[in-house]
């Protein structure tokens, strides 16, 4: 199979071309020229690109291919199965009754083809294939081990959306494919570099703030990009993505829970309740808030952390038992934001409120999401990004009886040469101007900080901005700044 990688990684079009995706095409092209038969494993939320990915890459030319239903039986798939392998082999196969069968009328078809190139299998949604008492995974191992390893030039890829299932049954494995995976690759979010690269692909060039506003709704998801309209605006693309009458993203959300999560209930009600805690929750009060609804809460918080639904962040100066989940999916916060309790049927509402007070809230606690994603852009545009750093949050509770007032600080980040740097976060319109109250707060909530944490380190205001600080008076407090063109560095 005479595959190009320079081809396959630049594809000429608009809508076609692999944005963002350079060390995973690498990596595919190490598997595809090794000597070795190759387990590659790919894995991401849904809608992240996963097929998008692997059927461009190899443009299409498979030697096997299937893909898993979600929420059929095991008899089903393996009928569907059979009649997959008899569209690409010439020897048609019988009635196939288990997953070993299955795959050992795989290995023969294989074994019919030429063995002086890579022979290439997909396997697309990999755990919906594992329904009920399948018997799927031992199946796949017998497989694997048994034939497919041996031959040296087989290279199968397996993709699932499913991440706690993937992560689980294959890449963890400790039964037959223990260490057997020769490539993981876990699909991320598009960066807000990707996400401009991407977009002016499909001839979208938006400036950098409604292209900020986009990634605050849509989180990098390569799909959601996928379904705007040049001709619109963000604002007219708003509309008709959520709020028109058979709007396409209206139903995303329960589509989503729905085909990650078998209880999708106990999902999105953790999903919900970090929601309303914008500044997270420790895993404590998680539990006793929604203790009395299911016995599985701790599964299920580590399943959407493993499908990048929610982040764990350490509190500075505080055990790890302490640190807290946030919601970090955008797409769901925006949901709970402005769809969930929507009932004016207005097929305008965005339009008809980009001026309200709950939009401006919602673009300031979202503006924030976005910097904590862009950690790395923020420590490059610092100069520090080679330099040893750690992430936390950190947050006070205000106390009567000590006359010790709250604080929070969003994120810090603290470096190995003894330096803090508190960060401030803020999504405005034009350059941001420091008013002399809130320069007060900054001051007493950093010698709170200071005085709570016994930190002799130094402590420094660093401002993240849309358009930088107005200078006035009162920038002094500000020791750097970062810009949201900074943001969009690679």
């Amino acid at each position: 199979m005479a595959i190009k990688f320079a081809y396959l990684c630049t594809k000429i079009g608009n809508m076609d071309k692999l944005i963002g995706r350079d060390k995973e095409c690498a990596e595919l092209e190490r598997c595809l020229n090794s000597d070795r038969s190759e387990l590659v494993i790919v894995y991401g939320r849904r809608r992240i690109g996963k097929t998008f990915l692997i059927e461009e890459f190899f443009n299409q030319e498979f030697d096997f291919k299937y893909v898993g239903a979600h929420g059929m039986t095991t008899r089903r798939q393996l009928n569907n199965f059979q009649s997959v392998l008899n569209s690409y082999s010439k020897k048609k196969v019988s009635h196939l009754r288990n997953w070993d069968e299955a795959f050992h009328a795989l290995e023969e078809y294989l074994s019919s083809l030429p063995s002086d190139r890579k022979r290439i299998v997909f396997i697309d949604e990999m755990p919906w294939m594992d329904s009920g008492k399948s018997i799927f995974v031992s199946a796949l191992e017998n497989f694997w081990n048994g034939w497919a390893m041996s031959q040296r030039n087989i290279m199968l890829v397996a993709t699932g959306s499913a991440t706690s299932w993937m992560k689980d049954k294959i890449v963890a494995n400790k039964g037959g494919l223990h260490a057997r995976i020769t490539c993981n690759l876990h699909l991320s979010p598009f960066s807000l570099n990707e996400t401009e690269r991407y977009l002016a692909e499909r001839g979208i060039e938006w400036d950098r703030y409604q292209l900020t506003q986009t990634y605050m709704v849509l989180g990098g998801i390569p799909f959601y990009y996928s379904l705007l309209d040049p001709e619109l605006s963000f604002a007219q693309n708003m509309d008709r993505l959520f709020f028109n009458e058979g709007a396409l993203l209206k139903l995303e959300f329960d589509e989503l829970y729905n085909a990650l999560f078998d209880n999708a209930e106990l999902y999105t009600s953790i999903v919900q309740l970090l929601s309303e805690h914008e500044s997270g929750m420790t895993y404590k009060d998680i539990f006793s808030s929604l203790s009395s609804k299911s016995s599985n809460i701790s599964k299920a918080v580590k399943n959407l952390e493993s499908s990048d639904m929610i982040e764990k962040w350490l509190q500075y100066g505080n055990k790890r038992r302490d640190a807290v989940y946030r919601l970090t999916d955008f797409f769901s916060l925006f949901y709970f934001k402005f769809l969930a309790n929507n009932l004016s049927h207005d097929n305008e509402w965005w339009s008809n409120h980009l001026n309200s007070g709950i939009i401006f809230d919602w673009m300031g606690n979202s503006f924030e999401l976005v910097c904590m994603r862009h950690h790395k852009q923020i420590k490059s545009s610092l100069g520090i990004r080679g330099m040893a750093t750690s992430l936390s949050t950190w947050q006070v509770k205000p106390d009567k009886r000590t006359e010790t007032p709250g604080g929070q600080i969003d994120m810090i980040i603290e470096r190995a040469d003894r330096i803090i740097h508190l960060c401030e976060m803020k999504f405005s319109t034009d350059a941001y101007r420091i008013k002399p109250e809130y320069e007060r707060r900054l001051r007493e909530r950093s010698g709170l900080f200071k005085e709570l944490t016994r930190t002799n380190k130094t402590v420094v205001h660093t401002f993240i901005t849309t358009y930088g600080v107005a200078n006035a008076k009162n920038k002094s407090i500000v020791h750097s700044e970062v810009t949201m063109d900074d943001l969009f560095n690679s």
